[in-house]
């Protein structure tokens, strides 16, 4: 079989031949009940990664939002968060259709922050007229870009100052901290909640994290079980999720470093107008028409290089992606606009 370089997200990472050894050799029990031996280990070990008192296995990075957002906020309440955030474009509209919870969105700025200011006129008055704002979704890693531990220690300052809760879709988090060259709860400090996923960059094959205080995580857990997520014997998946704290965390350095050989060959390609500069993580992003770019889908597709887009065109390195992957795609993208632009 052809080896496939797909670049569509970090979500399609395989589990290692070490990862799958050690889901199938995990110790279980019913974790509904609390007994799960796996899924107990793997919650303290992510509570104490980010210095949080408690921590909880979810199926999902949306999922460990919903509940964030449900066990932060009530009925007829608000959360203020990012116009193109996850957490309220991406996610099936969950907190309004499930929680009764309405989002307050707020365009990002070019660094992938949300302007405070902005974030202070958005906080409704003490007023039955208003849906009571409660909570502030923010978003780290967004588009790839980190935010600065400066900017979120004025973010949380603004929370507390409004006596709003604040809440961290960290989905590529520890991204984010292995770009600034900190202990991923130094990002984590700002935040009453974080969800985190397992299944991106740290190449789990599903699940992802709540962390949080311990009575938070315990209204959590109750709607988990609303929600229908309790899974049982999850130590098999807890198993996978222990490995990816332990082992694929420090490697997501290799992820930055073929994003940015990546860009700096595709730099070359004056149709795609990339900037190396602009790349932080493991993601970069350039804008083509839609004729063009399905003509490139196309072509690439037939070479084994799987890409995808809507309004932009997004390319992610992860794991399963190697530096002479990189160097195979930046070779076929030049072949496709040289034989392109010579047509």
């Amino acid at each position: 079989m052809a080896r496939i370089i797909d670049l569509r997200s970090d979500t399609v990472t395989k589990p290692t031949a070490v990862m799958r050894e050690a889901m199938a050799r995990a110790e279980v029990g019913d974790d509904v009940y609390g007994e799960d031996p796996t899924v107990n280990r793997l919650q303290a070990l992510a509570a104490d990664m980010l210095g949080m008192e408690a921590a909880l296995f979810v199926s999902s990075g949306t999922q460990g939002n919903l509940l964030a957002v449900m066990s932060h906020c009530e009925r007829g309440d608000e959360y203020i968060v990012g116009q193109h955030a996850h957490t309220y474009r991406y996610e099936g509209g969950g907190a309004a259709v499930l929680g009764s919870i309405q989002p307050q969105p707020l365009d990002f700025q070019e660094d992938g922050t949300l302007d405070l200011d902005e974030v202070a006129r958005a906080v409704k008055p003490n007023d039955f007229h208003f849906a009571r704002t409660r909570l502030l979704c923010l978003e780290n890693t967004h588009e790839g870009k980190v935010l600065s531990l400066d900017y979120l220690a004025k973010a949380a300052a603004l929370a507390k100052e409004h006596h709003l809760s604040i809440h961290l879709d960290g989905a590529r988090i520890f991204n984010a901290a292995v770009k600034l060259g900190v202990p991923v709860r130094e990002i984590a400090q700002h935040f009453d909640t974080v969800s985190f996923c397992l299944s991106k960059g740290l190449g789990a094959p599903v699940g992802s994290i709540l962390v949080g205080p311990g009575a938070v995580i315990d209204k959590a857990r109750r709607w988990r079980k609303v929600l229908g997520g309790g899974m049982r014997q999850a130590g098999i998946l807890a198993a996978a999720g222990i490995l990816a704290l332990t082992g694929h965390v420090e490697r997501l350095a290799e992820d930055h470093g073929n994003a940015k050989r990546l860009a700096k060959g595709l730099a070359e390609i004056e149709e795609l107008g990339i900037d190396p500069g602009e790349v932080q993580t493991n993601m970069i992003f350039f804008r083509l028409e839609k004729s063009v770019f399905t003509a490139l889908q196309h072509a690439l597709k037939r070479q084994g290089i799987l890409i995808s887009g809507r309004d932009r065109v997004r390319l992610v390195t992860h794991l399963d992606v190697t530096a002479d992957d990189v160097d195979a795609v930046i070779y076929a993208f030049k072949d496709h606009f040289s034989s392109h632009s010579l047509s």
